[in-house]
């Protein structure tokens, strides 16, 4: 207790006993101490609860009211609860101050942030940029459901994947067809998400400019390279011995620049695309097709493996697959030393969905490299990809491909235990197979020699 509380304190039980104790004294003098002692101590407490009347009186008042002077407990009361009001206010002033700091700053930003209610997905707030690019509106798209207000983009159903909704990288404005948005969906609280737009309409048209630049090149490319491969292949060797070692070092040169030169267009042609044209892709037949291709490309240096354990197919472009699968399974192949291991699994997965999974024993890829590995000619070593042959632009394919079939691509890796590239496919994706059609038939577990 401070000394100036205990000393009121001290001083207001002092006055009360010198009531009582003068009452007393009056009343041994009159001949009836009793009464007059109770009359005093009835006078004290309603003393008392008048001073708490005032205490209520200021709590509930919303006018600021200076403490009466005084030291005793009820005036020590005052000044202590006249503090605690003055801090509070300050407080709150120094609250809505930065409230206001924030909402000004939000209000500021460029991208459009609207924060929504979690189960409902109806709008509780958002800032000036929300109405220029969104089409927002204050107050009447306050408490309205932004799925509505949004149409035609599906931001219910992108809504309703919660933590798992993946960005939107090029929305049409509900605005201006024009406009192209990038949405993507923040989860900061058990009740709020917050929603971020920005403008990439000028990112988009340069993005398009490139990759009309790189199919342009690519395909004027195609033309002066047949005429290479052409004459290379009427030059005999056996002719000019010593020419021997140049001329199989163009031929190998050449080779690689054409396959650079057909993954630039096969890239260029995905990223031009929006959909593919849905079939039965039968999976069992694709397993043996890349169990096969494996073997080709290992020459028996490797133990290759293949599992089918979710007995569906899926639903998709057999063509593209088949590529993005291929490209995965090439590459344990290319990057796995002798005597190593690489196993082909297919299954099902715990949301109804099915993926495939390349799991290799390679060297491995260090940690940093993953979140850009699959960056078109980002190579984690140079000198080993050139000698095996790649052309830094496979997992690019693979994930442009997994893109288009709502897909995704997973990657763990350890240095020097290996990495598992894992296609994850959605319920969706996923179709019942008909054993009665199936081509080929598939074990279970195939193992490799």
């Amino acid at each position: 207790m401070p000394p100036s509380t205990r000393s009121a304190w001290t001083k207001t039980l002092g006055q009360l006993t010198l009531v009582l104790v003068a009452a007393l004294l009056v009343g041994l003098l009159v001949g009836h101490p009793w009464p007059l002692l109770a009359i005093a101590a009835l006078g004290v407490v309603a003393w008392h609860y008048w001073k708490l009347r005032d205490v209520l009186l200021r709590l509930t008042a919303r006018q600021r009211v200076e403490p009466s002077g005084g030291d005793g407990v009820w005036n020590e009361l005052d000044r202590l609860l006249y503090r605690t009001q003055e801090e509070m206010r300050g407080r709150k002033r120094r609250l809505v101050d930065m409230l206001r700091a924030y909402s000004a700053a939000a209000a500021a930003l460029p991208d459009a942030v609207v924060v929504i209610e979690r189960n409902s997905q109806r709008v509780r707030w958002f800032n000036d940029a929300a109405t220029r690019l969104l089409g927002l509106h204050y107050p009447d798209d306050v408490d309205a459901g932004l799925g509505d207000r949004l149409q035609p983009l599906p931001i219910s159903r992108w809504l309703a994947a919660g933590r798992h909704a993946e960005p939107m990288t090029d929305a049409a404005s509900p605005v201006d067809p024009s406009l192209r948005l990038s949405l993507r969906l923040i989860p900061y609280s058990d009740e709020l998400w917050l929603l971020v737009a920005r403008d990439v309409s000028k990112m988009m048209r340069l993005e398009q400019m490139r990759r009309d630049f790189v199919a342009n090149v690519s395909h004027e490319l195609r033309t002066p390279l047949t005429v290479v491969h052409g004459y290379l292949d009427m030059l005999d060797p056996g002719e000019q011995p010593e020419w021997a070692p140049i001329l199989e070092e163009m031929r190998h040169q050449s080779q690689r620049m054409t396959q650079l030169v057909e993954d630039l267009l096969t890239l260029s042609r995905l990223e031009a695309q929006d959909s593919v044209v849905d079939e039965e892709v039968a999976m069992d037949s694709m397993l043996v097709t890349l169990r096969r291709e494996a073997e080709a490309l290992s020459q028996r240096r490797h133990d290759i493996s293949v599992e089918d354990s979710a007995g569906i197919d899926l639903l998709g472009s057999t063509r593209e697959l088949h590529s993005a699968f291929s490209n995965l399974v090439g590459n344990a192949v290319r990057y796995t030393p002798a005597g190593g291991s690489i196993a082909i699994a297919f299954a099902r997965t715990a949301d109804g969905g099915a993926e495939l999974s390349v799991r290799d024993s390679g060297y491995g890829i260090p940690a940093a490299h993953l979140p850009r590995i699959t960056e078109r000619f980002y190579r984690v070593s140079t000198s080993r990809s050139r000698e095996s042959g790649g052309t830094g632009l496979g997992l690019a394919i693979v994930k442009h491909i997994l893109q288009l079939h709502q897909a995704r691509l997973e990657i763990q890796s350890e240095v020097g235990r290996g990495s598992i590239f894992t296609c994850r496919f959605g319920p969706e994706r996923v179709h019942p197979r008909d054993r009665a059609l199936a081509s080929t038939p598939f074990p279970t577990s195939v193992t490799g020699p």
